[in-house]
Formats: structure tokens, sequence, C-alpha cells
């Protein structure tokens, strides 16, 4: 246990302030979360972080965030647990939870351990293995939900994903139907994870993987790009943004608190983009945005 790279976060949690602290965790930097039933017992939920996040730090971090509840009411938590985790621990966490999952109207997204029947939908396999991103959290969900309505309205030719984590996003993308797609991500676990994705969705051909900084691309003029990212991020990447999207161009953001939207919506425009709609889920927020075209000055 003491080689682990990972720690799990365990705490028995009420359903009243499940989802709230489910937010928190994915905030502090969580790999993944898995919320579980315990017969006979109190809910309880595991988050799993890089061993790069000082331990005391995550315990006193979420311990605080629970006081602050009980301060305003909520019934109280647990003792929140922090230990090493073992790899194997790590992948029959999700294979216990990960299960297959329609999104929108057209996708399926699946484990490679559960092939159910496709029903006319077209199925993404992920694994999700130590990278962000199987579909199952609500930010996921929102991005494919707007990416398969944009990609519905005009399949872009070039397509540009940040942070892609599990590579989902651009999968899907490609599944669809874009033809050339960047992914982008700074964890070198992440971007293993996508290349091997992509290979068991065969669509290596379209979908090019890269270990990089989503801000210091040399890339410019794509017709779509696509980031689930926290708030801070979208933040420091805004007018990278300006740059990476064409004009007339589409930018849809995930990860974004639902209280946090409009701020990120104001900032973008400072960079020359509109919003153009947005979808909700279990309390995040995807942004569809356009980048103004260029005037026609002539």
């Amino acid at each position: 246990m003491s080689s682990s790279r990972y720690w799990e976060l365990t705490v028995e949690v009420p359903e009243e302030t499940s989802e709230g602290l489910t937010n928190f965790v994915w905030e502090l930097g969580a790999l993944g979360v898995v919320e579980e039933e315990v017969p006979g017992g109190r809910p309880r939920l595991r988050a799993f972080f890089p061993k790069t996040i000082v331990a005391r730090t995550l315990e006193e971090s979420v311990r605080e965030y629970l006081g602050g509840l009980r301060a305003l009411g909520f019934p109280g938590a647990g003792e929140p647990s922090v230990v090493a985790l073992a790899s194997e621990d790590w992948a029959e966490a999700w294979r216990v939870h990960f299960r297959p999952l329609p999104v929108g109207k057209r996708l399926l997204i699946a484990p490679p351990w559960d092939r159910p029947h496709a029903n006319g939908r077209v199925v993404i396999t992920i694994e999700p293995g130590r990278a962000f991103g199987t579909g199952q959290h609500a930010s996921t969900l929102g991005c494919l939900e707007r990416l398969e309505s944009l990609i519905a309205r005009a399949t872009p030719l070039r397509l540009i994903d940040l942070g892609t984590g599990s590579g989902v996003l651009a999968i899907a993308a490609a599944r669809l139907g874009v033809g050339q797609i960047l992914a982008v991500d700074d964890d070198p676990d992440a971007v293993a994870s996508a290349i091997a994705n992509a290979a068991r969705n065969r669509v290596c051909d379209r979908v090019r993987c890269i270990l990089g900084d989503a801000g210091a691309l040399d890339e410019s003029g794509a017709p779509l790009v696509v980031a689930n990212l926290l708030t801070a991020a979208h933040l420091r990447l805004a007018p990278r943004y300006a740059r990476y999207v064409a004009p007339g161009g589409a930018l849809l953001l995930g990860g974004i608190l639902d209280a946090e939207s409009a701020t990120v919506a104001a900032v973008l425009g400072g960079h020359g983009f509109v919003p153009r709609a947005s979808i909700a889920v279990e309390g995040w927020t995807t942004l569809e945005l356009a980048r103004a075209p260029l005037l026609d000055h002539a």
C-alpha cells in the first residue's frame, strides 16, 4: 500500500448533503467519485485523488466543508478518512459502479466489460482507468448532450478537445462524424487512457492524443473547441479560446458549477464569444458559445 500513487477518501454522508459534497471533492481535484449504498448503514462517498495532494490537507478541507453544512442546519456526516489505495482497488471500484448509460438521443456510454445491445445508438466504449470522464459525471453528461446536438446541426471538419481525460468527448465526436480531432491533456495517465480508448473505439485515425498544456498549443482556427474543465481553468484559458476557435466557430465548456456560469459567460464575452445555449445537469452547467465572425469591411 505504501507504493500506491493514489488516495481514497471515504466518508459517510446523508442524502441531503451527498450532491454538495460530491461537487466539492471534484473541485478539490478528485479523479473519480463513487456514491455507495451500504446495507444496514448510512450511504457513503468514496473519492479517489492523486498522491500529489496532501492527505491531511484533504481530510481537513472535507471536514471544514462538512462543518459548514452542519452550521447551516444540514444533517451531520461521518468523519472523513483518507488512506492509500492499491491500483487493483481503484479498478474494482469502477467496475462495480460504471454501468452502460444512454446519453442524449444517439449515444450509449459503456465499459468494455459490459457491452449492451446498441438499440440503434452509437456505443462509446470507455475504460476509465485513472482518467476523468467516464460519461457518468454530470459535467461530462452535459458536454456529451450539447456535443451531440451541435454536431447534428453542422458536423465540423475539425475539433480540439482540451483536458480530454479518458477521451470520451473526442471519441464521441469521432463516432458522430467529426473527421479530425486533437485531444490534449497535461496528465500522462489521461493521455495513455485516451489513446487506449480511441483504439477500443477504432477511431485512432481521427483522434490524435497529445501530452501538453491546454494554454500553450500552437493551434488556431478550429470550428469547434470543447473543454470539460473547472471554472478557474476556463477563466485562465479565455484568451487562448479566442485563438483556438475560428471566427464563427463554437466553444463548448463543461465543468462549471451552476452559480459560476454567468461569470464564465461574462469573461468569455470580453473575448468575443456570445452565449448560444446551455444545459444544467445535477448542479453543473455546460455552456455553448459562438465566436463572433470577422466583419467584412469590403
